[in-house]
């Protein structure tokens, strides 16, 4: 069965022609000679490629003067080229008595995985802190470093930590003052927090689970091998927080030589930023690596996705490579969008790193650097199509791309309760309401894996993964952990399992509205809708609730998306599916949160009523279509259940 990627009619995934956005030559990182965008012929290796020092070869330059002179660039871009790789003046307004740094000094440290917030509940003047974003490639949290962020979190943040859905923790409320000490503390125990944030790639997902076979371990070694790659070289993170005392860590050779390899014109000679130069990539690029049938990393909604192709004895041969996904958008303009991924082709495994590497410099020569809102990868591709997009990331890998393997069906994998992992231990996965760790749930887990010496890893849905536990340790710990409230899934609620939020009010300075504090109130209530029209406990949907339309919970893929769009405000998504496959389309624009029933329950109630045989509730929104759900809305006059 070969999978299909859907977009219900309507959805925006590409402009109109009134829409276009130009690209041009709209950045500031411009090759000395321009790719060529003609098409080869396909299938075939190029024939042998220039040397770096041949007159034909493609060089790479980190800021041209030419690029500088007459193209337009936003605010960001000139704090990038004048920061000498990402210090000044963040270096020197760390010195400062104040609890904050200046506007240069915001957009600078976000590289370094922090971001500056004030509590917004609070009146008569600003408190700022600062939140810190860990890197963790395939959620894996060595015991020492889940640890230390506990005790961080304690001795210098809230006292609470948040998993994330990009498998990170956040730490917030580190007062300024603090960073340093912070920050030298998760360097020094095995963690990092460097481009977590910021202009460039961002935690690599992988499935979290721990399984000891050959797929699955693959996946996560390659999204440790591409996390390595696209890290930043120029030493401004250790510079910053451990005055230059860099950790010492062993790259596989295959990482360093894709890095260096200047074949086809990738890389700025010369520069301690080999691949990302002065001005590092227009915006955030985001990249997922999983396992046929396993879509528990949202592979979509991603900048670039890698699928693990296997032979039919198990062993990895390749990967498809989708191209393309992003949720981040603004009300009430058109011209941005969320969009799904869509088949680039295949490579074998030997070539993943210098693939990936292609995509990314045609993101970094070509994305747009003038207007933020548009300079993700999405959109580059959106304006130029596929094919022409595919055509100039061959010319920087140096080969053409084969034809996508066909796949089975995707399935939404949570990994919670308890699985063997295939070398005689357990892995326990546990749910954590939008992934906030504190109270007595912090204390109880510090205390199993402090005891047990467990490893962990956390999941793209915000839960927590516990490794490689003994089988006469099952007993105990499920006892322990229960008494703090972390269920075994067969005792959390199936709306819960799958529903997600960001943070939203009251540090995040994008929020609009409630989402981590509202959403248990909105699942209680979706529950009482299903127990009103008949649904049965068993029965779920997707819920994701954001504070604000840039998406980071992808509401953009849920049965139920809730994206914020004013005070106790949302704008209603519907359509997507149970699997992470088809995005959803806006419904409604601002449904008070009071009003969530009377848009809600017809829907419901008709679900049940109208269903085909397996039917989801996205699915069966996308069947009916917009205007025929209205009018079930309109003409609803309750359940007879009730």
């Amino acid at each position: 069965m070969t999978t299909s990627f859907r977009s219900p009619a309507g959805a925006a995934t590409v402009f109109s022609a009134d829409q276009k956005i130009l690209l041009g030559s709209l950045n500031a990182l411009r090759s000395s000679r321009s790719v060529f965008l003609g098409r080869n012929v396909r299938g075939g290796v190029h024939s042998s490629p220039p040397s770096s020092s041949s007159p034909s070869s493609i060089q790479a330059v980190s800021t041209p003067e030419a690029a500088k002179a007459t193209t337009k660039r936003s605010k960001v871009e000139i704090i990038k080229e004048k920061s000498n790789f990402i210090r000044y003046p963040l270096n020197e307004e760390l010195l400062t008595e104040a609890p904050n740094v200046n506007e240069s000094a915001v957009q600078l440290i976000k590289f370094h995985g922090s971001y500056q917030q004030y509590n917004r509940e609070e009146r008569g003047g600003r408190s700022y802190s600062f939140m810190l974003r860990t890197k963790n490639p395939s959620g894996k949290v060595p015991n020492q470093l889940y640890l230390t962020m506990d005790d961080l979190a304690d001795e210098f943040g809230i006292g609470t930590l948040r998993l994330t859905t990009r498998q990170t923790f956040q730490l917030h409320g580190v007062l300024k003052h603090n960073l340093k000490t912070v920050m030298s503390s998760i360097i020094k125990n095995m963690g990092s927090t460097l481009g977590a944030c910021g202009d460039l790639n961002r935690n690599v997902l992988a499935p979290a689970a721990p399984y000891v076979s050959k797929d699955y371990l693959f996946a996560q070694e390659t999204a440790d091998n591409v996390a390595a790659l696209l890290s930043p070289q120029s030493g401004f993170y250790y510079d910053m927080w451990v005055d230059g005392e860099q950790c010492m860590t062993a790259e596989p050779p295959e990482v360093v030589k894709a890095r260096n390899d200047n074949s086809h014109g990738t890389n700025f000679v010369d520069s301690p930023e080999p691949i990302y130069g002065t001005q590092f990539l227009p915006r955030k690029f985001k990249i997922a690596v999983t396992v046929p049938t396993d879509n528990s990393v949202d592979l979509l909604t991603n900048d670039i996705g890698l699928v693990v192709v296997s032979d039919e004895s198990g062993e990895p041969q390749g990967f498809n490579i989708y191209v393309g996904g992003g949720m981040g958008r603004t009300h009430r303009m058109e011209s941005t969008f969320a969009r799904i991924a869509e088949p680039l082709g295949y490579v074998p495994k030997e070539d993943i790193l210098y693939a990936v590497k292609a995509i990314v410099v045609t993101q970094r020569e070509h994305g747009r650097r003038d207007d933020r809102k548009y300079s993700r990868m999405k959109y580059l591709i959106s304006s130029w199509g596929i094919e022409k997009f595919r055509d100039v990331v061959e010319q920087y890998y140096g080969k053409n791309f084969e034809a996508s393997r066909d796949l089975p069906e995707w399935e939404f994998k949570s990994y919670l309760g308890w699985h063997e992992q295939g070398d005689g231990a357990w892995f326990c996965g546990l749910h954590v309401d939008s992934g906030r760790v504190g109270g007595n749930m912090k204390k109880t887990l510090r205390e199993v894996i402090e005891k047990y010496k467990l490893d962990v890893r956390i999941t793209p849905n915000q839960n927590i993964v516990l490794c490689d536990i003994k089988s006469e340790w099952k007993r105990p710990i499920t006892t322990v952990l229960a008494q703090a409230g972390l269920l075994q899934p067969e005792f959390v609620d199936p709306l819960n399992q799958t529903a997600m939020a960001c943070p939203a009010f009251p540090l995040c300075p994008l929020a609009i509205t409630e989402a981590e504090r509202g959403i248990p109130s909105i699942l209680k209530r979706v529950r009482a809708m299903f127990e009103k029209v008949g649904l049965e406990y068993d029965e779920s949907v997707v819920v994701r609730v954001t504070g604000c339309p840039n998406g980071c919970a992808r509401p953009y893929m849920a049965e139920v998306g809730l994206v914020g769009d004013g005070p106790n405000s949302y704008q209603v998504w519907l359509g997507g599916t149970p699997n992470q496959t088809q995005i959803a389309r806006a419904f409604m624009d601002k449904v008070k949160i009071h009003d969530l029933e009377k848009v809600f329950e017809p829907l419901f109630y008709n679900w049940k009523l109208g269903r085909q045989a397996k039917e989801s509730f996205g699915e069966f929104t996308t069947r009916l279509g917009f205007e025929k759900l209205k009018e079930l809305i309109d003409s609803y006059e309750g359940s007879p259940n009730n």
